[in-house]
C-alpha cells in the first residue's frame, strides 16, 4: 500500500484543484503546398464520413502509401478496393506506430519494419467474405472464427512477396497476446517489440473509430481499456509508455513521419523488402462535386446512396441523426433492411428479396411510400421513403438514392433544441445567443439529454492573445475578428446545436447528440480552419483560438459540465494555445439506473452512502482525476492523512437543483485509496501495468448532523457517487 503522507503524497504535489491529466490534441500548422499535404495526411482519423469518397484525400493517402511501400503498393490498393475503412485504419495505425517509434528512438531498421508491418497487418481481410467484414450486427462464433483467421491469411499473403523476416514476425506477433493465452505464432521467448507496439496502436485506433454497432470511444475510455488489458493482451510497460507518448505533440511527430516518407525515402531502399515489382495504375475515383457534398452534409432529411453492388457509399448527417448510426461505420456496408429495421406501414418486416430499396435497384423503377424504421433511442419512426434509381446515359442502373423524411408526430429532441435556438436572445455584435440565453438553454439541454440517455458535448473556445489584437489594431478590428470567429462557429452547427457568446472573445457550442470523439473532431476542424483564416481588419494576418471539449456524463449538472470544459480550455492555453484539449470520460460508464445510485444507505441520519469502487487506472491517474472532480463539484480538499482524503462538497457558490434562496447542500466525502496487486499466477516481471488496479473506499456524510433534508441529501449523494464513478472510470467492487 503506498504511503500518501503530506510529504510524499501525490495530492500534495500541486494545488487542491489542479486539473486532471488532459488529453492534448495539438494543432496542425503548415504554410506551404507540402504543408497542406501533410496537414491532410497526418490525422486521417479526423476525417468525416463525407471524406471517405473524397478523391483529394485518397490521392494524398495513396501518395504516402506508394512512397512507403514502393512496388508493394498494389497490396494496399487491393485492400482498399476490398474494404476502404480497413485500409484507412492501417494507414492511421502506421502513422501512430511510426510517430511512437520516433519518440522512443528505435533504430532505422526497426523503424522500417514496424511501418511496413503496420501498413499491411490487416491484408488478410482480403480473404474474409464480404458478408462478414461488412456485417452490421454482432458476429456468430463461426463468423468470429473466420474473421480471426485473417491473421493467418495475411501471413500467407506476405510470405509470398515479403523478403523481410522482421516484417513477417511483427505481423504474426501483433495478433498474439502478451501473456500467451492467445497466440498466432510459436513463442520461444518474448514477442518482438514491434509486434507488441503494433498490437497496442491497432487496438487503440479501433476503439477510437466509429463502427455500426457502437460509437467511437473517448480517449479516456480507450486508455482505460488499455490499462484493463495490460499484462494480459498488451505489454504493461508499453501501455504506460504509449499513454505517456500521447501527452506530447503527437501530430507534430506524425508530420515528421509523413515528411520523411515524401522527401527522404529512396525507391530502391523501399523496394528492397519485396520480391515482386508489378504495379498497376489505379483508376481515378469518382466524387461528388463540392456543392453536392455540402448540400448532402447539411440536409435535415436522411439521404443514403447505394451502388449497383448494394454497397452504401453515402450516409449523410441527416441519416446519422435519424438512425443514430454514424456514416463512417456504414460506408461500404452491404445494404440490408435489417440495418435500420425497415418495415412497411403496418410494422411488417421486409426480407432481403422484398425490400423496396432492392426492388428499385433491380427494376429501375422509383417509388414513394410510407414506411417505418427503428430510429435513435430505439424508437419506431414513421418516414416518407423515396427511392430513386440512378441510371446512366447507357441505360445501366448504377444504384439507388434513398431519401427518408421523418413524419413522426412527436417532435424530436433535436427539433425542440432547434426551437429554443431560434427563440434565443441574440448577442448584438455576433447574432449568436448571448450568455443569459446560453445559461437557460444549457440547463434544459443537459436535463433532456440525461433523460433520453443521448450523448451531448460542450465546446468552449477563446481567441488567443485577443488583448494584443485590440491594443495593436483597435477595438473595431477586434470586433471584426470576433464576428469572423462567430460566423465560423455557426457554419459548423447542425440542427439542434447552439452557439453562444459567453463573454468578450469567449464562445461556447452546445452539440446535440454528439459524443467526445465527434466533438473533438469538430473542434479540431474549427481550430485548423480559424488558424488559416486571413483577417482583413488585421491586414491579412491570422489569429488562432484554443478549445476545451467535454461530454455529459453521469452525475453531471450544467454547472459541472461547464466547469470541466473550462478546465480543458485552461489546459489548452497552458499547453501553448491553438489546440484542443478534451476532458471527461463521457456518458457510457454508470448511469441513472446504476447500482451506485440505488443502494445509498442511512445510519442514524449520519452516513448517507458507503461504497467500494475499483478503477482500472493506476493510482496516479486516479489522483489526477479526483482533482478534476473536486474542482468541477466546487469542493475543497479539507485534509490528507496517509492514504485517506477528506473532501468538502457544496461550498458557497456551488448549486445543485436548488433555488438561489435555498441553503446549499453541504456534504463530506471521505476517500481511501488502495493500490491493488493482482498476481493472477504470474511472476512479478509479468504483472499487469497498474495491475495495480486502484480500490477506492468512499463514504458520504452530511456536514451538519442536524440537517433534516434527508431526501435532498440522499439525491445529492447519489449524484455524487455517479459522478465520481465517471471521473475515475470505476465500477462497483465485487467482494
Amino acid at each position: 500500500m503506498p504511503n500518501l503522507s503530506p510529504t510524499n503524497n501525490p495530492f500534495a504535489l500541486g494545488p487542491a484543484f489542479a486539473p486532471q491529466a488532459p488529453v492534448v490534441l495539438p494543432p496542425r500548422r503548415s504554410g506551404t503546398a507540402e504543408g497542406a499535404l501533410l496537414a491532410t495526411a497526418v490525422a486521417p482519423e479526423d476525417r468525416t464520413s463525407g471524406d471517405l469518397g473524397n478523391p483529394a484525400v485518397q490521392d494524398v493517402e495513396n501518395q504516402l502509401v506508394e512512397v512507403r511501400l514502393g512496388v508493394a503498393g498494389s497490396l494496399y490498393r487491393a485492400l482498399r478496393w476490398k474494404h476502404e475503412p480497413t485500409a484507412r485504419h492501417c494507414l492511421r495505425v502506421t502513422l501512430g506506430c511510426s510517430a511512437w517509434s520516433t519518440r522512443v528512438g528505435l533504430s532505422a531498421a526497426e523503424h522500417d519494419e514496424i511501418e511496413l508491418a503496420a501498413l499491411l497487418h490487416d491484408i488478410g481481410k482480403i480473404g474474409v467474405p464480404d458478408g462478414i467484414i461488412t456485417k452490421p450486427r454482432p458476429l456468430t462464433p463461426q463468423e468470429a472464427a473466420i474473421m480471426d483467421g485473417h491473421w493467418q491469411m495475411g501471413q500467407e499473403i506476405l510470405r509470398s512477396s515479403c523478403a523481410s523476416p522482421g516484417v513477417l514476425d511483427i505481423v504474426a506477433a501483433a495478433a498474439s497476446w502478451y501473456d500467451g493465452s492467445k497466440a498466432h505464432v510459436e513463442r520461444s521467448g518474448a514477442l518482438p517489440l514491434g509486434g507488441r507496439m503494433l498490437a497496442i496502436v491497432d487496438a487503440f485506433d479501433a476503439m477510437m473509430s466509429d463502427h455500426v454497432y457502437r460509437r467511437a470511444f473517448s480517449r479516456e475510455r480507450a486508455f482505460n481499456e488499455l490499462y484493463r488489458c495490460a499484462g494480459t493482451q498488451f505489454d504493461p510497460e508499453l501501455v504506460k509508455q504509449f499513454t505517456e507518448t500521447h501527452e506530447f505533440d503527437l501530430t507534430r511527430l506524425r508530420e515528421t513521419v509523413a515528411r520523411r516518407w515524401l522527401n527522404v525515402l529512396e525507391p530502391e531502399v523501399v523496394s528492397q523488402h519485396w520480391r515482386y515489382n508489378d504495379v498497376a495504375e489505379a483508376a481515378p475515383n469518382q466524387a461528388l462535386p463540392l456543392f453536392q457534398h455540402r448540400l448532402l452534409a447539411n440536409m435535415y432529411d436522411a439521404v443514403v446512396f447505394i451502388d449497383g453492388a448494394s454497397k452504401i457509399i453515402e450516409w449523410n448527417r441527416g441519416a446519422e441523426r435519424l438512425t443514430g448510426i454514424s456514416g463512417t461505420s456504414m460506408y461500404q456496408k452491404t445494404w440490408l433492411p435489417g440495418i435500420i429495421e425497415l418495415t412497411d406501414e403496418h410494422g411488417q418486416r421486409f426480407n432481403e428479396a422484398d425490400c423496396p430499396v432492392t426492388y428499385a435497384l433491380h427494376s429501375g423503377v422509383q417509388w414513394l411510400r410510407r414506411l417505418k424504421l427503428r430510429g435513435r433511442g430505439n424508437q419506431q419512426l414513421a418516414v416518407d421513403a423515396h427511392a430513386i434509381p440512378v441510371v446512366c446515359g447507357e441505360g445501366i442502373n448504377r444504384g439507388v438514392a434513398l431519401v427518408l423524411h421523418d413524419v413522426s408526430p412527436e417532435i424530436s429532441l433535436e427539433a425542440r433544441c432547434e426551437n429554443l435556438k431560434e427563440k434565443a436572445t441574440k448577442d448584438p455584435l455576433t447574432q449568436v445567443a448571448n450568455r443569459a440565453e446560453f445559461d437557460r438553454v444549457h440547463v434544459r439541454f443537459v436535463a433532456a439529454h440525461l433523460e433520453t440517455h443521448l450523448p451531448c458535448s460542450l465546446i468552449i473556445s477563446d481567441i488567443d492573445r485577443f488583448k494584443l489584437v485590440n491594443d495593436t489594431y483597435g477595438h473595431p478590428a477586434g470586433d471584426a475578428v470576433i464576428q469572423s470567429f462567430a460566423r465560423l462557429l455557426k457554419s459548423c452547427c447542425r440542427p439542434g446545436d447552439l452557439v453562444a457568446r459567453y463573454g468578450g472573445e469567449e464562445f461556447v457550442v452546445l452539440c446535440a447528440d454528439c459524443d467526445n470523439a465527434a466533438a473533438v473532431r469538430r473542434a479540431e476542424e474549427l481550430c485548423k480552419a480559424f488558424s488559416r483564416l486571413e483577417q482583413p481588419a488585421l491586414g491579412g494576418r491570422r489569429v488562432t483560438a484554443s478549445f476545451g471539449v467535454t461530454e455529459i456524463q453521469p452525475g453531471d449538472t450544467a454547472e459541472t459540465m461547464l466547469r470541466r470544459a473550462d478546465r480543458a480550455l485552461l489546459n489548452a492555453k497552458e499547453n501553448g494555445r491553438n489546440r484542443v484539449v478534451q476532458l471527461g470520460s463521457g456518458g457510457e460508464h454508470g448511469g441513472e439506473n446504476s447500482e451506485a445510485g440505488e443502494a445509498a444507505t442511512q445510519a442514524g441520519g449520519k452516513l448517507l452512502a458507503e461504497r467500494v469502487l475499483i478503477s482500472e487506472a493506476p493510482l496516479a491517474v486516479c489522483i489526477e482525476k479526483l482533482r478534476g472532480f473536486v474542482a468541477d463539484q466546487h469542493g475543497a480538499i479539507e485534509s490528507i492523512k496517509n492514504n485517506c482524503v477528506r473532501v468538502r462538497i457544496g461550498e458557497e457558490g456551488g448549486s445543485f437543483f436548488r433555488r438561489m434562496t435555498d441553503r446549499p447542500v453541504r456534504l463530506v466525502m471521505e476517500l481511501e485509496f488502495v493500490d491493488v496487486e493482482e498476481e493472477r499466477h504470474r511472476p512479478s516481471e509479468q504483472r499487469r501495468y497498474g495491475n495495480a488496479r486502484t480500490k477506492i473506499q468512499v463514504a458520504i456524510t452530511p456536514r451538519r448532523n442536524r440537517d433534516r433534508r434527508q431526501a435532498e441529501l440522499q439525491e445529492r449523494s447519489r449524484q455524487l457517487l455517479l459522478s465520481l464513478r465517471s471521473y475515475l472510470m470505476a465500477a462497483e467492487h465485487e467482494a
